[in-house]
């Protein structure tokens, strides 16, 4: 290995510590109550160290937001290319793709869906187009689904995909935050969020909400804080 290939994997490996302390104290603690100090500590590096390689503390957050949209892209993308699932099925196993990233990366989800403290990901627009195309896919096969005549022409999709969303975060966020009740399964719970919501669209049940979804990160108001000490 030369001289340049060990300076970029030494460079790699000392931005994952940074990374790895930081996303586990922004969820511990909260992001707002973590300093750059605090995570140089962490890793026992100075602050001024820690400049060298993300700007600032947003900066650290943005590459850990960037981090979870990826994996929650690839679990949903795998769901939604299955073309021998007829749409309907490829669109609950998408949500449930949702709900089960929740599951494999808590801390992920926690800094992406419960901490209001964190930075707008608006901020960083064209870095984070990917994570709108997200969205985009689950609209898109609410399309198909209509098309396909698997969902009325009555279902507008971007509310649909609001309400479908908003279920399983919700289960997603009661369960992390420890505020089920000790009998309460929340995978089974999130199973019956899925499909009761999904019973109710393809039964043509009104929607009253209106607006388009946004990104979660996208609507997050600076200042606010809930609190994502439960997770880990």
């Amino acid at each position: 290995m030369g001289i340049k290939e060990r300076q970029e994997r030494d460079r790699d490996a000392v931005s994952r510590a940074i990374l790895d302390a930081a996303r586990e104290l922004f969820v511990s603690e909260g992001y707002q109550n973590v300093s750059i100090r605090k995570i140089a500590e962490r890793i026992e590096y100075s602050p001024a160290a820690i400049y060298g390689y993300f700007p600032s503390k947003d900066d650290i957050f943005y590459g850990l937001a960037e981090e979870g949209f990826q994996l929650l892209g690839t679990m949903q993308a795998a769901a939604a290319e299955t073309t021998a699932l007829p749409p309907f099925e490829r669109l609950r196993t998408s949500f449930q793709r949702l709900y089960e990233f929740s599951r494999k990366h808590p801390q992920y989800f926690a800094l992406m869906f419960v901490d209001r403290s964190v930075p707008r990901i608006s901020r960083e627009y064209e870095r984070f187009a990917f994570a709108r195309e997200l969205k985009g896919r689950l609209i898109a096969l609410i399309e198909e689904c209509i098309r396909e005549g698997a969902l009325p022409r009555s279902v507008q999709p971007a509310v649909a995909t609001r309400v479908l969303m908003m279920g399983l975060l919700g289960v997603a966020v009661m369960h992390l935050s420890d505020r089920l009740g000790p009998t309460e399964d929340a995978d089974q719970l999130a199973e019956d969020v899925l499909n009761v919501t999904l019973a109710g669209l393809r039964a043509g049940v009104a929607l009253k909400s209106t607006g388009t979804m946004e990104c979660p990160l996208e609507e997050h108001e600076s200042g606010t804080h809930a609190t994502t000490a439960g997770v880990r």
